[in-house]
């Protein structure tokens, strides 16, 4: 792994983290879904002009792109992030973060039983580690008094994602990783906009914070993240690329308490250090192990 897949994985986190932050900020202000639907909207024909603009086309797309295409516009964009954006209407940023941080870990557990993938000693630590992480921070937290229906859909938002991420293999080949970004944010806005006024009225307090809130939403997290996780994916692999899925629960807390000014318990920062350790341990494990160099014999 060079540099500058380093720098792209650390600026990834950073920027998936962040939303959490000012997602809390958004739904707050406006009904979510309807919200996510208009933020996706935009996202999606950001990324389709510039995708034009540097010479992409959906009609050269491959059948396994397309594929990702619809299932990440459903299980990421409509599941995933519509539940976590519902559920920030009751939990807060960082506890959001937490959870959603557990998806890598969702990743090698169903990949193991449901799909028979090997996964070594290390890695079933991991799971071990990543289980009483989460233990910790649920159980001071529901004492605290968190909200354990937004708590659950942030654990079912979870699972959805990893289904998709588990599903969708060979997005980032073929090119155009513009164009599969901005159709399946177009996915995702379309069934979020069906869905959401049948749930929701549309209310709006606007402000300054909303404004920005807004804004940085649709162009970090929404589009150069996930333009970044494509090229990051294509450049190093899928497995090695998810490693870097354990810094985001340090940053989401972080970054939460720096603009919120939300509260770290002791038994917060343990448990992430806890899960953070654990999806290291279950990245590493799922990497290849290194071939052996052959020395010829001696003359």
């Amino acid at each position: 792994m060079d540099l500058r897949a380093v720098l792209m994985g650390v600026t990834f986190a950073i920027m998936w983290a962040s939303a959490f932050t000012t997602t809390r900020m958004i739904v707050t202000e406006m009904p979510p879904l309807l919200a996510l639907a208009a933020r996706f909207a935009i996202s999606g024909a950001i990324g389709i002009g510039l995708a034009l603009a540097l010479g992409e086309s959906w009609r050269r797309l491959t059948r396994a792109q397309w594929r990702a295409v619809v299932i990440l516009g459903l299980c990421q964009n409509a599941l995933y992030l519509g539940l976590n954006w519902v559920a920030m209407q009751w939990i807060e940023a960082g506890l959001a973060s937490i959870i959603a941080a557990t998806m890598p870990l969702m990743v090698a557990l169903l990949g193991w039983i449901v799909l028979g993938e090997r996964l070594r000693p290390m890695g079933v630590g991991g799971l071990f580690l990543g289980l009483i992480g989460v233990a910790i921070i649920m159980g001071s937290r529901l004492q605290g008094g968190s909200d354990p229906v937004g708590i659950a859909m942030g654990f079912v938002a979870a699972l959805a994602l990893a289904v998709a991420t588990l599903t969708v293999r060979g997005a980032s080949g073929g090119g155009n990783v513009m164009m599969v970004v901005g159709l399946q944010m177009l996915v995702g806005a379309v069934s979020l906009a069906i869905i959401g006024p049948i749930f929701e009225d549309w209310h709006l307090t606007p402000g300054p914070r909303l404004f920005w809130a807004f804004g940085y939403t649709v162009l970090v997290p929404g589009l150069a993240a996930t333009w970044i996780w494509f090229l990051l994916v294509g450049r190093i692999g899928a497995v090695k690329a998810a490693t870097f899925h354990f810094l985001s629960p340090f940053f989401g807390v972080t970054i939460a308490a720096l603009l919120l000014g939300e509260e770290l318990g002791i038994g917060d920062a343990i448990g992430v250090g806890i899960i953070m350790l654990g999806i290291l341990a279950v990245q590493l494990a799922r990497q290849p192990a290194p071939t052996p160099v052959r020395r010829p014999p001696p003359a």
